[in-house]
């Protein structure tokens, strides 16, 4: 008898542990999504139709999985594009055409109706050409041009003056661009993502602080920040704080005493055998399957420290020389280099970033913002370069 009863509270224990669990799983209706491991993950303002409930999202910041599990976004009047990363902190999205031919898309981008704006632009001109463009070095748009003709844009004046002379002019184009800080362009093929921003809802705030946006409840229309950590919802601010301890009181603590009673009333009912093919069933019927959210938090998480410590470093000297002359801001923060400041690089496509910018994104994201590649560790550099 006495080895029957301590068999019988080791399995309570577990039956209650697992029920908890599955609770808790229930009562996360709005858990981060992603339509594949290497797309953008999804959470609020944004959702997955299909796969997130609509009290998930705001309103206009519906998203979808496309045909080859791409992320999408449809503009009502521009049409469907894709998402290449977001920024949720500073509000900011990254779009690309499916198709392949972006600046087609550009001629006809019309954002009325949608609750994004241009965080950045840059005015190009598209001309019509039929001379031979590589004689000046010109870069072409490809998938506008054909056999007989060139498609070119340009932002740089004396680039448009020389265009205007000799080609047919097409448009004027206000592009969305990624930074605030542009030179003029003498020719560009306009391929690069579109960077979008949004003013509402407000959630940068709560984001650069470790939060969570989203709805109170299910039926609520009130916007609160979340606690990344813990996952709790603060409670209205008109409720004070003696109020709320009572709710959890007289709510929490009977609940919590009643479902502890009728765990061990089931126990102590069943035979030793039957208690664990009853712990197994409850954890199937419930969808608890460790295996399977162990595989999906780790396909949502970033790089370990070891690996992150593997890519170059750099010192930047007064010159602010890079491999890439082009690279003079960083992508995450947008601010311009500057002398002295530490700068780490992806291997394989070389981009830079602000070291502590570029390690905080790794620690989420496995792959280059820039680029949505994930290289391989490189060998240890412990010692930064100076440029």
């Amino acid at each position: 008898m006495s080895e029957k009863v301590s068999l019988s509270k080791p399995m309570c224990f577990i039956f209650l542990i697992i029920f908890l669990s599955a609770l808790a799983s229930a009562s996360e209706l709005c858990s981060n999504a992603f339509c594949r491991r290497t797309e953008p993950i999804i959470r609020f303002p944004f959702r997955l139709q299909n796969l997130q409930p609509s009290s998930c999202g705001y309103k206009g910041f519906n998203l979808f999985c496309g045909a080859f599990n791409q992320t999408l976004i449809s503009l009502p009047n521009s049409g469907n594009f894709t998402v290449q990363a977001v920024d949720y902190a500073a509000q900011n999205i990254w779009l690309n055409d499916p198709g392949g031919c972006l600046p087609r898309r550009l001629l006809n981008l019309n954002l009325s109706g949608t609750p994004f704006n241009k965080a950045f632009s840059q005015s190009f001109d598209f001309f019509n050409c039929t001379f031979d463009y590589r004689k000046y070095g010109f870069n072409p748009i490809g998938c506008l041009s054909g056999e007989n003709y060139t498609v070119l844009a340009s932002s740089s004046e004396r680039a448009v003056r020389f265009l205007a002379s000799r080609c047919s002019w097409v448009a004027s184009v206000a592009v969305p661009v990624q930074w605030g800080f542009f030179e003029p362009i003498e020719t560009s093929d306009l391929g690069d993502d579109i960077l979008l921003g949004w003013a509402s809802p407000r959630c940068g705030r709560c984001e650069s602080r470790g939060g969570r946006c989203g709805y109170g409840s299910a039926n609520s229309s009130v916007i609160e920040c979340r606690d990344a950590a813990r996952h709790e919802i603060e409670l209205p601010p008109e409720l004070p704080r003696s109020a709320r301890y009572a709710i959890v009181l007289g709510v929490g603590v009977p609940a919590l005493l009643c479902l502890v009673g009728l765990v061990a009333f089931v126990c102590s009912r069943l035979p030793n055998h039957r208690r664990h093919h009853l712990v197994m069933d409850f954890s199937v019927a419930v969808g608890h399957h460790p295996t399977t959210t162990t595989a999906t938090a780790a396909a949502i998480s970033g790089l370990d420290g070891a690996t992150i410590e593997s890519y170059p470093k750099t010192i930047l000297g007064e010159s602010r020389r890079l491999p890439k002359p082009e690279d003079y801001i960083c992508s995450i923060c947008l601010s311009e280099y500057a002398p002295k400041e530490t700068l780490r690089s992806i291997p394989d496509c070389h981009h830079c970033f602000h070291a502590e910018c570029i390690d905080e994104w790794l620690r989420l994201n496995p792959s280059c913002p820039v680029c949505r590649n994930s290289p391989k560790p490189s060998s240890p550099n412990l010692t930064p370069q100076v440029s």
